[in-house]
């Protein structure tokens, strides 16, 4: 009987070993868990919550007919955000003049926000509004819009001074049609805010971007295509636009709904910088200004394609700022 025992654990005790060695060695082998930064939180959060660039909601823009139209309306509230000359020399009726600087504390201090139907900003030529409009609605009001093609669709001196000024075609022949494959997922920008809660970050990622000026978000299609190696660049059209002309080393991503964790998002470099390409520069405004509050180098090409190959786009009516975008209507002055 003993001798049964003894050769039962003779053999029993290393199969068990070998046993556990094996789920030693499997654990060991096993990918460690993500660790959960800022960053991360904020990304979970948003996703959760105000995933509004990642939808087709996206981009929140209102033509100029559209405000004219709602003048009168209690309902719809329009801000200003141009400076204090710009206004005074002329704005829309019953408009509020508010530094994009003050707008955080504006909603919260001086209007109801929820009172309205809609709360449009307009800014010279869209992108800045469209910009902070995102920002706005990544802050949680889903009413906010931006005013498409900003006062240059108002009135033909406001175009003059920018959309009419800054459409060009510089570099249409130097637009490429082979395409360019996304890097392999990577990890997030790091955010330090200090905080650990997802809506603590947030408020202060918020804080922080109201009060940089827009123009430390944009970008010159000419320093681009001067030195395309410089940046990571994010074609933001769709496959078929993409594939008709784009910025050398630009990578297509699709508008909506690309730039999401299970997506594509982890493509972009956390380490360089970035610059978002589109059609016009307001519909990239609003994913730059997503892209920003998650901590990346993010900034938005002025003007977008009107800016390099404005007659292709308007040969091709892909959204090309011409003076039929431009009304005649009153201003205050």
């Amino acid at each position: 009987m003993k001798k049964r025992i003894l050769y039962l654990l003779a053999f029993v005790l290393p199969l068990s070993f070998a046993l556990s060695g094996f789920s030693i060695a499997k654990d060991n082998n096993s990918e460690p868990p993500l660790s959960t930064g800022e960053t991360e939180i904020l990304l979970e959060f948003l996703e959760g919550n105000r995933n509004f660039v990642n939808t087709d909601a996206a981009p929140a823009i209102v033509p100029a007919d559209e405000v004219k139209k709602n003048l009168k309306n209690e309902k719809y509230h329009i801000i200003d955000i141009r400076s204090d000359s710009w206004f005074e020399y002329g704005h829309i009726k019953n408009a509020s003049n508010v530094k994009s600087t003050d707008l955080l504390t504006y909603f919260e201090n001086s209007i109801t926000p929820a009172d309205f139907d809609k709360i449009v900003l307009v800014c010279y030529s869209g992108q800045s509004a469209a910009y902070f409009s995102s920002l706005l609605r990544i802050a949680g009001y889903d009413n906010v819009y931006s005013m498409n093609w900003g006062m240059s669709s108002w009135r033909v001196d406001f175009a003059e001074n920018s959309w009419l000024k800054n459409t060009k075609d510089d570099f249409a022949d130097k637009v490429v049609t082979a395409g360019n494959e996304k890097g392999p997922k990577g990890s997030l920008p790091a955010l330090s805010t200090g905080k650990t809660q997802a809506e603590a970050i947030l408020r202060a990622r918020l804080e922080e971007l109201f009060a940089t000026p827009y123009k430390e978000s944009i970008a010159k299609s000419s320093d681009v295509f001067a030195n395309p190696d410089n940046y990571y660049i994010v074609d933001y059209n769709r496959l078929d636009r993409y594939e008709k002309g784009h910025i050398p080393n630009a990578v297509q991503y699709q508008p909506n709904e690309s730039l999401t964790s299970s997506a594509d998002l982890m493509t972009l470099p956390a380490d360089k910088k970035i610059v978002v390409n589109g059609t016009t520069g307001q519909e990239t405004a609003y994913v730059v200004a997503y892209l920003d509050v998650l901590g990346y180098d993010a900034s938005n090409i002025a003007y977008g394609a009107n800016s390099y190959m404005h007659k292709t786009l308007k040969d091709n009516g892909w959204g090309a700022f011409t003076k039929k975008e431009v009304n005649m209507y009153p201003v205050v002055e």
